[in-house]
């Protein structure tokens, strides 16, 4: 039999295989995608570092949509994103801090923190040989190999106690900038057959200034400001998302902190997880185009009435950058990228852009809301803007969810350290109903 008659019978067989009747999963009450019928998430742990919330439970049943809120360790990022603005200042370290100790740092924790993450940027000789030698791979899988890559020069790798994987979070935290920026100026220069540059970290630089300097050496203040702010937003988003859920379903089993985090970055690779925000930026690219008049309301909701009834763009049905598994009225992310936001787009000459995307914004949830009609509030997430802020400072799509994996991994890290940690701990082990018969086993000879 030729191997690949062998293979297409092998797929038609599993064509077959795993068909399942959806109304089985009704009958014996399985959480499809741990959601309840709702659309919750199903309660499967408790955490006390992230807080994400979208609406609240009505006594006798229901849920009523609220303005989202999202908490690190207690605290409104609102208020913490709030007072960056204000003094502008670099807050991702502090937030890192926050998350990894519970505690907001003073002064001098916070001086001696980015000092701590300074000194750990820099790479090993191997591992930056490793990156050059994985030309033209995708960026998260090089983020993944070098995280692994690690493993190896770590004495201390397998080493669960508490202080060891602090010392472990500190270093990837550092270390993924360096990482990704490295990664993109060799895709660069392979691709494109521009000019290979590696340039060392910088002391004083805070984390978001000193990726710019390494992808690009030349920024501004407002987009080094930006940066961070997203950095800050991305830094975690409680234990249910999927890859940090990922990092604690690993974590669970006693695995190395090394092969933990390369699983979360194999589930935000993922189009459904961190993708959105590419598909939000080719998205507006699309209604750049297709858009005559970007100041004409009837013309807009027409357009998106006919992608909601999978007719024009992509044929998908979806409006991407509206909707959220929780957040119901308003993603506080969102809200909150808006006010630096407006101000780049000024910056950049973008305030025509600009004013479009929050049309859009708008005419998206009131023409989502008149065809769906089912009750649903909606609101745009933090990819509506993410994409249209990362090409103001001059990012390409390539690193847009690396970018992601660079802010989320402060989550990840303080999300494993918990799972390992606190008393009474358990693997994570959900069960599946099996759904088909018993049936006779028959020898080779009779098949």
């Amino acid at each position: 039999m030729k191997k690949e008659y062998l293979i297409y019978k092998l797929s038609e067989s599993m064509k077959e295989a795993v068909k399942i009747d959806t109304d089985l999963f009704s009958k014996f009450d399985v959480k499809r995608g741990l959601r309840n019928e709702d659309g919750t998430g199903v309660l499967v742990g408790l955490t006390r570092i992230g807080n994400v919330v979208g609406y609240e439970r009505i006594p006798g049943g229901g849920l009523k949509p609220i303005p989202g809120k999202l908490f690190y360790r207690g605290y409104d990022v609102e208020d913490i994103v709030h007072a960056m603005i204000k003094e502008k200042r670099f807050g991702f370290e502090e937030v890192a801090y926050l998350l990894l100790s519970g505690c907001l740092p003073d002064k001098e924790e916070l001086s001696s923190f980015r000092e701590l993450i300074y000194d750990n940027m820099p790479l090993e000789q191997k591992t930056k040989m490793n990156i050059i030698e994985l030309e033209g791979s995708n960026i998260m899988n090089i983020l993944a190999r070098s995280v692994l890559e690690m493993y190896r020069f770590d004495a201390r790798a397998d080493d669960t106690t508490r202080d060891n994987l602090m010392r472990q979070s500190i270093e990837l935290i550092s270390k993924f900038p360096t990482i990704i920026a490295y990664a993109y100026n060799m895709l660069r220069h392979a691709t494109f057959g521009r000019s290979l540059h590696i340039r060392h970290p910088q002391e004083k630089l805070s984390i978001a200034q000193n990726f710019l300097y390494m992808l690009k050496r030349d920024y501004t203040d407002l987009e080094a400001r930006t940066l961070d702010l997203l950095l800050v937003l991305q830094a975690e988003h409680g234990g249910g998302n999927n890859s940090t859920f990922t990092v604690r379903v690993t974590s669970s089993t006693g695995t190395d902190t090394y092969s933990s985090i390369a699983a979360g970055i194999g589930s935000l690779k993922g189009p459904l997880h961190g993708g959105a925000n590419i598909q939000v930026a080719d998205m507006f690219h699309h209604l750049q185009e297709n858009i005559k008049d970007w100041k004409n309301v009837e013309e807009i909701d027409t357009y998106f009435t006919r992608m909601l009834n999978k007719e024009v763009y992509d044929r998908s049905g979806l409006i991407y950058g509206i909707g959220h598994a929780v957040y119901t009225i308003s993603d506080p992310r969102a809200v909150l990228l808006k006010e630096l936001a407006r101000d780049l787009a000024h910056e950049k000459g973008k305030d025509r852009e600009f004013a479009f995307l929050e049309l859009l914004e708008e005419r998206a949830i009131d023409t989502f809301g008149r065809v769906k009609n089912n009750g649903k509030t909606v609101s745009s997430n933090i990819d509506f803007y993410s994409g249209f802020v990362y090409e103001m400072i001059g990012l390409p799509q390539e690193i847009f969810t690396p970018l992601f994996a660079m802010a989320r991994i402060v989550g990840w890290c303080a999300h494993r350290n918990e799972e390992l940690n606190f008393e009474g701990k358990r693997i994570i082990r959900p069960a599946y109903k099996n759904v088909l018969e018993g049936t006779s086993y028959i020898p080779i000879k009779k098949r």
